[in-house]
């Protein structure tokens, strides 16, 4: 009876052991390479990371290993063929557009351990747009030291319009792209933080030049506002900001974002409200900034990345831009902007883009939930 009982839990150990490598070689499979054609010639295409669920953002660890965002609350971690889930997330508000979003590894990760995260965070029954920060563990599978170090103040409702970007500034401040929570009029109201871009410490504060601190009317975290829902952000080659953001219908935008600027929202838009109804008061006004670059029909951008040039010299300083809504990768590049669509089966409803090592092009899709990789 015992050697029989040892034999069949033998049997189901190894039954584990073999679940565990299929769900690794199924999740980090670089086979069946795409074709993918561009400007710049016809480039490859490779999934990397498979079977993700809903994934918002992701970053890369000075190792060689890969963080990934889930929306509903997990953060995986990839790394030399195999994937595991990191434990030590915090609460996240996982219902409509909100949960567990954007990902930042700061440059000083290697000494600090550091990694920033934005989600929506629970408050009483509503939620708010939030940045945590934490620990990861020496061997990479446990956040320690789980605080939220920023959270918008409490009163928006729904589960839409989070924005959720995070940026890390030249100065080592941090960019926080935030919604209008889909109410509209906030987007022009400093006592409130919907729909705008916020600058704060690593540590949650408000920096002394921050361009609203001495306003008393103000939240003095904004750093400029009147924006819808941006959803990607990104600094140039330069060390500027920019933003993309969804419209209406119509009226996606990208922008330079410069500090105390207001951005239009929801006075211009080059999009109409869903009815078809105008909204505002037209496309331009005194005092409100025009963007770089629109797309009308929309094209649900999410995601933004400005690329070095170190592979494809010719695309230094083009603007990448994920689509959700047309299945495409955006690059915008000269002046006036002008758009190039990198298309293939591979960019479905493309969540995330950013710049890998060495300069391979990295993009989640949401489609299909895969993480894929470009190169020459």
């Amino acid at each position: 009876m015992r050697t029989h009982l040892t034999m069949e839990l033998l049997k189901e150990v190894l039954m584990l052991m073999f679940r565990a490598l299929a769900f690794s070689l199924l999740c980090f499979l670089p086979i069946s390479a795409a074709a993918l054609d561009t400007s710049a010639g016809k480039l490859t295409v490779t999934p990397m990371v498979t079977g993700l669920n809903a994934p918002w953002g992701f970053g890369f660890l000075p190792d060689g290993a890969i963080l990934i965002t889930e929306r509903d609350g997990v953060l995986k971690r990839v790394q030399d063929g195999r994937v595991t889930e990191v434990a030590g997330v915090g609460p996240v508000w996982a219902e409509g557009q909100g949960g567990f979003l954007d990902i930042l590894i700061p440059r000083d990760f290697a000494r600090s351990r550091t990694v920033f995260f934005t989600l929506s965070q629970p408050q009483s029954r509503q939620a708010g747009t939030a940045v945590a920060r934490a620990q990861l563990s020496g061997d990479g599978t446990q956040l320690t030291d789980w605080q939220i170090i920023y959270e918008m103040d409490p009163g928006s409702r729904g589960g839409r319009h989070f924005g959720s970007r995070l940026v890390e500034a030249r100065d080592g401040t941090l960019f926080l792209t935030v919604g209008d929570r889909g109410d509209r009029p906030s987007a022009q109201d400093l006592s409130v933080e919907n729909g705008s871009v916020l600058r704060i410490t690593r540590d949650g504060q408000i920096p002394d030049d921050n361009p609203f601190m001495r306003n008393i009317r103000a939240q003095p975290e904004i750093w400029s506002y009147g924006h819808r829902n941006p959803q990607g952000a990104a600094l140039d080659l330069d060390g500027n900001l920019w933003v993309v953001e969804h419209g209406a219908r119509g009226g996606d935008e990208v922008n330079r974002v410069k500090r105390g600027a207001n951005y239009g929202w929801p006075v211009i838009s080059y999009g109409t409200h869903y009815s078809g109804f105008k909204i505002g008061e037209g496309t331009e006004k005194d005092g409100m900034e025009q963007p770089a670059y629109y797309w009308d029909p929309s094209m649900a951008p999410s995601g933004m990345m400005i690329y070095s040039g170190a592979l494809w010299p010719q695309w230094r300083g083009s603007i990448f831009v994920g689509s959700l809504k047309h299945d495409y990768i955006s690059r915008l590049s000269g002046s006036p902007l002008k758009q190039e669509q990198l298309q293939s089966e591979e960019t479905l409803r493309v969540r995330d883009v950013r710049e890998g090592p060495g300069g391979a092009i990295w993009f989640l899709s949401v489609g299909d939930g895969v993480l894929y990789r470009i190169t020459p």
